[in-house]
Protein backbone atom coordinates (compact mmCIF):
# COMPACT_ATOMS: atom_id res chain seq x y z
CA UNK A 1 0.00 0.00 0.00
CA UNK A 2 1.07 3.54 -0.55
CA UNK A 3 -0.33 6.99 0.02
CA UNK A 4 -0.23 10.07 -2.17
CA UNK A 5 1.99 12.75 -0.67
CA UNK A 6 0.96 16.29 -1.51
CA UNK A 7 3.68 18.79 -0.60
CA UNK A 8 3.33 22.34 -1.83
CA UNK A 9 4.68 22.75 -5.37
CA UNK A 10 7.22 25.51 -5.96
CA UNK A 11 8.65 26.70 -9.26
CA UNK A 12 11.92 28.49 -9.90
CA UNK A 13 12.46 30.32 -13.17
CA UNK A 14 16.18 30.97 -13.12
CA UNK A 15 19.54 30.29 -14.67
CA UNK A 16 21.56 27.13 -14.26
CA UNK A 17 24.90 27.66 -12.52
CA UNK A 18 26.92 24.61 -13.41
CA UNK A 19 28.90 24.28 -10.16
CA UNK A 20 25.67 24.26 -8.17
CA UNK A 21 26.54 27.20 -5.96
CA UNK A 22 23.72 29.45 -7.12
CA UNK A 23 20.80 29.65 -9.53
CA UNK A 24 18.26 26.91 -10.10
CA UNK A 25 20.45 24.28 -8.44
CA UNK A 26 20.52 26.22 -5.18
CA UNK A 27 16.80 26.94 -5.47
CA UNK A 28 15.88 23.29 -5.91
CA UNK A 29 18.00 22.22 -2.94
CA UNK A 30 16.33 24.94 -0.86
CA UNK A 31 12.85 23.78 -1.88
CA UNK A 32 13.72 20.19 -0.98
CA UNK A 33 15.24 21.10 2.39
CA UNK A 34 12.15 23.13 3.32
CA UNK A 35 9.71 20.41 2.35
CA UNK A 36 8.26 21.53 -0.97
CA UNK A 37 8.28 19.85 -4.37
CA UNK A 38 10.60 21.87 -6.58
CA UNK A 39 10.32 22.38 -10.32
CA UNK A 40 12.59 24.49 -12.53
CA UNK A 41 12.44 26.27 -15.87
CA UNK A 42 15.89 27.37 -17.04
CA UNK A 43 16.44 30.79 -18.57
CA UNK A 44 20.16 30.51 -19.26
CA UNK A 45 23.25 28.49 -18.43
CA UNK A 46 26.17 30.08 -16.61
CA UNK A 47 29.55 28.35 -16.73
CA UNK A 48 32.37 30.03 -14.85
CA UNK A 49 35.65 30.21 -16.75
CA UNK A 50 38.51 28.99 -14.53
CA UNK A 51 41.02 30.17 -17.14
CA UNK A 52 39.67 33.76 -16.99
CA UNK A 53 39.45 34.59 -13.28
CA UNK A 54 36.19 32.64 -12.97
CA UNK A 55 34.24 35.13 -15.08
CA UNK A 56 30.79 34.20 -16.38
CA UNK A 57 30.21 32.43 -19.68
CA UNK A 58 26.52 33.00 -20.42
CA UNK A 59 24.42 30.86 -22.75
CA UNK A 60 20.79 31.87 -23.17
CA UNK A 61 17.98 29.34 -23.43
CA UNK A 62 15.95 29.96 -26.57
CA UNK A 63 12.70 31.76 -25.60
CA UNK A 64 10.61 29.03 -27.25
CA UNK A 65 12.41 26.37 -25.21
CA UNK A 66 11.74 28.35 -22.05
CA UNK A 67 8.08 28.71 -23.01
CA UNK A 68 7.88 24.93 -23.55
CA UNK A 69 9.35 24.28 -20.10
CA UNK A 70 6.82 26.57 -18.46
CA UNK A 71 3.94 25.10 -20.42
CA UNK A 72 4.85 21.59 -19.27
CA UNK A 73 5.26 22.57 -15.62
CA UNK A 74 2.09 24.62 -15.42
CA UNK A 75 0.00 21.97 -17.17
CA UNK A 76 1.38 19.13 -15.05
CA UNK A 77 0.62 20.85 -11.76
CA UNK A 78 -2.53 22.76 -12.71
CA UNK A 79 -4.42 23.60 -9.55
CA UNK A 80 -1.41 22.86 -7.33
CA UNK A 81 1.20 25.37 -8.45
CA UNK A 82 0.65 28.86 -7.05
CA UNK A 83 4.15 29.91 -5.94
CA UNK A 84 7.07 30.91 -8.13
CA UNK A 85 10.51 32.34 -7.50
CA UNK A 86 12.09 34.42 -10.27
CA UNK A 87 15.87 34.62 -10.57
CA UNK A 88 18.25 35.51 -13.40
CA UNK A 89 16.45 36.28 -16.64
CA UNK A 90 19.28 37.22 -19.00
CA UNK A 91 17.40 38.95 -21.79
CA UNK A 92 14.38 41.08 -22.62
CA UNK A 93 12.91 38.22 -24.66
CA UNK A 94 13.17 35.89 -21.67
CA UNK A 95 11.39 38.41 -19.46
CA UNK A 96 8.56 38.70 -21.97
CA UNK A 97 8.08 34.92 -22.04
CA UNK A 98 8.07 34.75 -18.24
CA UNK A 99 5.64 37.65 -17.91
CA UNK A 100 3.25 35.95 -20.34
CA UNK A 101 3.43 32.70 -18.37
CA UNK A 102 2.75 34.51 -15.11
CA UNK A 103 -0.29 36.24 -16.58
CA UNK A 104 -1.67 32.91 -17.85
CA UNK A 105 -2.78 31.75 -14.39
CA UNK A 106 -3.44 32.99 -10.87
CA UNK A 107 -0.57 33.04 -8.36
CA UNK A 108 -0.65 33.50 -4.61
CA UNK A 109 3.08 34.15 -4.33
CA UNK A 110 5.52 35.58 -6.87
CA UNK A 111 8.93 36.11 -5.27
CA UNK A 112 11.23 38.23 -7.42
CA UNK A 113 14.96 38.14 -6.81
CA UNK A 114 15.71 41.19 -8.99
CA UNK A 115 18.99 40.19 -10.59
CA UNK A 116 19.84 43.54 -12.16
CA UNK A 117 23.36 42.61 -13.20
CA UNK A 118 23.55 39.71 -15.60
CA UNK A 119 27.27 39.11 -15.92
CA UNK A 120 28.28 38.16 -19.42
CA UNK A 121 25.98 40.68 -21.09
CA UNK A 122 27.05 43.76 -23.00
CA UNK A 123 26.36 46.97 -20.99
CA UNK A 124 23.60 48.25 -23.28
CA UNK A 125 21.89 44.89 -23.38
CA UNK A 126 22.14 44.59 -19.60
CA UNK A 127 20.48 48.00 -19.21
CA UNK A 128 17.61 46.93 -21.48
CA UNK A 129 17.17 43.75 -19.45
CA UNK A 130 17.15 45.68 -16.19
CA UNK A 131 14.49 48.10 -17.46
CA UNK A 132 12.33 45.24 -18.73
CA UNK A 133 12.58 43.49 -15.37
CA UNK A 134 11.42 46.63 -13.57
CA UNK A 135 8.55 47.31 -15.95
CA UNK A 136 7.30 43.78 -16.73
CA UNK A 137 8.11 41.54 -13.75
CA UNK A 138 8.20 43.78 -10.68
CA UNK A 139 4.51 44.74 -11.11
CA UNK A 140 3.58 41.03 -11.12
CA UNK A 141 5.53 40.22 -7.94
CA UNK A 142 4.15 39.92 -4.43
CA UNK A 143 7.57 39.95 -2.69
CA UNK A 144 10.96 41.17 -3.89
CA UNK A 145 14.35 40.47 -2.30
CA UNK A 146 16.88 43.03 -3.57
CA UNK A 147 20.47 42.97 -2.39
CA UNK A 148 22.33 46.17 -1.47
CA UNK A 149 23.08 47.17 -5.08
CA UNK A 150 19.64 46.21 -6.34
CA UNK A 151 17.92 48.10 -3.53
CA UNK A 152 19.89 51.21 -4.49
CA UNK A 153 18.88 50.81 -8.13
CA UNK A 154 15.19 50.17 -7.40
CA UNK A 155 14.90 52.96 -4.85
CA UNK A 156 17.17 55.52 -6.52
CA UNK A 157 18.89 56.00 -3.16
CA UNK A 158 22.38 55.57 -1.78
CA UNK A 159 22.38 53.03 1.05
CA UNK A 160 25.16 53.54 3.58
CA UNK A 161 23.57 52.38 6.83
CA UNK A 162 20.54 50.68 8.35
CA UNK A 163 18.45 53.84 8.30
CA UNK A 164 19.07 54.15 4.56
CA UNK A 165 18.12 50.52 4.04
CA UNK A 166 14.82 51.10 5.84
CA UNK A 167 14.09 54.15 3.70
CA UNK A 168 14.94 52.24 0.54
CA UNK A 169 12.62 49.37 1.48
CA UNK A 170 9.80 51.85 2.05
CA UNK A 171 10.51 53.60 -1.24
CA UNK A 172 10.54 50.36 -3.26
CA UNK A 173 7.24 49.32 -1.71
CA UNK A 174 5.66 52.72 -2.21
CA UNK A 175 6.69 52.73 -5.88
CA UNK A 176 5.70 49.15 -6.68
CA UNK A 177 3.17 47.97 -4.09
CA UNK A 178 5.35 44.89 -3.52
CA UNK A 179 6.47 43.64 -0.13
CA UNK A 180 10.23 44.07 0.24
CA UNK A 181 12.96 42.07 1.94
CA UNK A 182 15.96 44.35 1.37
CA UNK A 183 19.29 42.70 2.10
CA UNK A 184 22.08 44.65 3.75
CA UNK A 185 24.12 41.56 4.54
CA UNK A 186 27.80 42.12 5.21
CA UNK A 187 27.95 45.29 3.09
CA UNK A 188 26.75 47.63 5.82
CA UNK A 189 28.97 48.60 8.75
CA UNK A 190 28.31 47.04 12.12
CA UNK A 191 28.51 43.66 13.83
CA UNK A 192 25.26 42.32 12.36
CA UNK A 193 24.17 41.24 8.89
CA UNK A 194 20.87 43.08 8.65
CA UNK A 195 17.92 42.75 6.29
CA UNK A 196 14.78 44.89 6.33
CA UNK A 197 11.25 43.59 5.71
CA UNK A 198 8.52 46.07 4.81
CA UNK A 199 5.01 45.32 3.55
CA UNK A 200 3.49 48.78 3.63
CA UNK A 201 2.34 48.66 7.23
CA UNK A 202 4.94 46.70 9.15
CA UNK A 203 8.72 47.19 9.15
CA UNK A 204 10.96 44.57 10.73
CA UNK A 205 14.75 44.47 10.98
CA UNK A 206 16.19 40.96 10.77
CA UNK A 207 19.71 40.90 12.15
CA UNK A 208 22.22 38.22 13.07
CA UNK A 209 25.91 38.39 13.91
CA UNK A 210 28.04 38.56 10.78
CA UNK A 211 29.78 35.36 9.74
CA UNK A 212 32.91 36.63 8.03
CA UNK A 213 33.15 39.81 5.99
CA UNK A 214 32.65 38.50 2.47
CA UNK A 215 29.51 37.61 0.55
CA UNK A 216 28.90 33.90 -0.02
CA UNK A 217 27.72 32.50 -3.35
CA UNK A 218 24.14 31.23 -3.36
CA UNK A 219 22.92 33.20 -0.37
CA UNK A 220 20.70 35.56 -2.33
CA UNK A 221 19.19 32.83 -4.51
CA UNK A 222 18.57 30.64 -1.49
CA UNK A 223 16.98 33.44 0.54
CA UNK A 224 14.41 34.16 -2.17
CA UNK A 225 13.78 30.45 -2.72
CA UNK A 226 13.31 29.94 1.02
CA UNK A 227 10.80 32.79 1.16
CA UNK A 228 8.92 31.15 -1.70
CA UNK A 229 8.94 27.73 -0.04
CA UNK A 230 7.64 29.07 3.26
CA UNK A 231 4.93 31.10 1.54
CA UNK A 232 3.86 28.01 -0.41
CA UNK A 233 3.42 26.19 2.91
CA UNK A 234 1.09 28.94 4.18
CA UNK A 235 3.38 31.16 6.24
CA UNK A 236 2.86 34.90 6.28
CA UNK A 237 5.33 37.07 4.39
CA UNK A 238 7.09 38.12 7.59
CA UNK A 239 7.22 34.56 8.90
CA UNK A 240 8.64 33.44 5.56
CA UNK A 241 11.27 36.18 5.68
CA UNK A 242 12.30 35.22 9.21
CA UNK A 243 12.53 31.53 8.35
CA UNK A 244 14.51 32.32 5.20
CA UNK A 245 16.95 34.41 7.21
CA UNK A 246 17.51 31.49 9.59
CA UNK A 247 17.93 29.10 6.68
CA UNK A 248 20.56 31.21 4.93
CA UNK A 249 22.42 32.02 8.16
CA UNK A 250 22.75 28.30 8.92
CA UNK A 251 23.93 27.66 5.37
CA UNK A 252 26.53 30.42 5.50
CA UNK A 253 27.82 29.20 8.86
CA UNK A 254 28.45 25.81 7.22
CA UNK A 255 29.82 27.13 3.95
CA UNK A 256 31.83 25.11 1.48
CA UNK A 257 35.21 26.16 0.15
CA UNK A 258 35.82 26.16 -3.60
CA UNK A 259 38.41 27.24 -6.15
CA UNK A 260 36.29 30.29 -7.03
CA UNK A 261 37.20 33.56 -5.24
CA UNK A 262 34.26 33.05 -2.86
CA UNK A 263 32.86 30.28 -0.70
CA UNK A 264 29.40 28.80 -1.30
CA UNK A 265 26.62 28.26 1.22
CA UNK A 266 25.25 24.81 1.94
CA UNK A 267 21.49 24.49 1.90
CA UNK A 268 21.57 21.67 4.45
CA UNK A 269 22.64 23.91 7.32
CA UNK A 270 19.39 23.79 9.30
CA UNK A 271 19.15 20.03 8.92
CA UNK A 272 22.62 19.57 10.36
CA UNK A 273 21.83 21.89 13.27
CA UNK A 274 18.75 19.81 14.07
Amino acid sequence: MYSIHTPAVTLTIAGSEATGGAGAQADLRTFQELGTYGTAALTCIVSYNPADNWNHRLTRIDPEVLANQLEAIQANFAGQLDTVKLGMMGSVETIEVVAEALRSQDWKNVVLDPVLICKGQEPGEAQDTDEALKSKLLPLATVTTPNHFEAEQLSGMTISNLSDLKDAARKIHDDSGVSVLAKGGVRLEGPEAVDVFYDGSHLEVLGVAKIGNHAVSGAGCSLAAAVAAELAKGQTELEAAERAKDFVTAGISQRMSAETPYDVMWQGGLRKQA
